[in-house]
């Protein structure tokens, strides 16, 4: 599973109607590699939405939980043979020019 933090949703530039589509079109590229090589299963784009419960208290808190370089914005579920092969496909992850962050976790199978 690839989790995706920050990236082109906080950064300023991605602002312009232009940048964001042209930013767009990298992430459906990439999308579309994946799925021809039979890697990518799905995903989606989160919301910046949404609420947390937490502690013994069941408190309810309202988001974004987190500042916007640490939001996570969405995730795909791929096939691969191991983490480090994981780990190498998620290295073209378009939002790495925006400071966009990856986290590469394995799913495991039920």
């Amino acid at each position: 599973m690839f989790i995706f933090h920050g990236g082109s949703g906080v950064a300023p530039e991605m602002h312009a109607p232009e940048a964001m589509q042209a930013h767009m079109q990298k992430w459906f590229a990439w999308v579309e590699k994946l799925r021809k090589e039979g890697r990518y299963l799905g995903g989606e784009p989160l919301l910046p939405t949404g609420k947390m419960i937490s502690g013994k208290q069941k408190i309810v808190t309202d988001g974004p939980f987190a500042e916007g370089k640490e939001l996570v914005g969405g995730f795909f579920i791929i096939e691969a043979k191991d983490i480090n092969e994981a780990t190498e496909m998620a290295k073209e992850c378009p939002d790495f020019i925006y400071d966009g962050k990856v986290q590469v976790r394995p799913v495991q199978k039920m």
